[in-house]
């Protein structure tokens, strides 16, 4: 499986990004895919997952409300659509995949795209 992720940039506080993770290779029925973040400094931390059917989300407490992971299956790709952004929430943005149900635990993620940056001025 790879997985490219696009997207990112820079944009000011209580705006908007949209980023993409591409899956492709191997295809597997159960599958979830997450996002997760790195901040300068910090551990990586989840953000958001979903099942690949589209019907399960689950999301970072810090981001409910303002984050919405989707799923086009016929694109094979995954969004985030991050809206009233705040300068905390600059990082490195990764996208996952693992097969089977959501884990909010980047351990439990096999395949990892190469991240994008969103930085978010005040």
């Amino acid at each position: 499986v790879q997985l490219q992720a696009s997207g990112g940039g820079l944009v000011q506080a209580g705006g908007s990004l949209r980023l993409s993770c591409a899956k492709s290779g191997r295809t597997f029925s159960s599958a979830t895919m997450g996002w997760f973040r790195q901040a300068l400094r910090k551990e990586r931390e989840f953000v958001a997952a979903i099942m690949w059917s589209g019907r399960n989300t689950y999301y970072e407490d810090s981001v409910k409300g303002r984050f919405t992971i989707s799923v086009d299956n016929a694109k094979n790709t995954v969004y985030l659509q991050m809206n009233s952004l705040k300068p905390e929430d600059t990082a490195v943005y990764y996208c996952a995949a693992r097969s089977g149900s959501i884990y909010r635990t980047s351990e439990w993620y096999v395949y990892w795209g190469q991240g994008t940056l969103v930085t978010v001025s005040s």
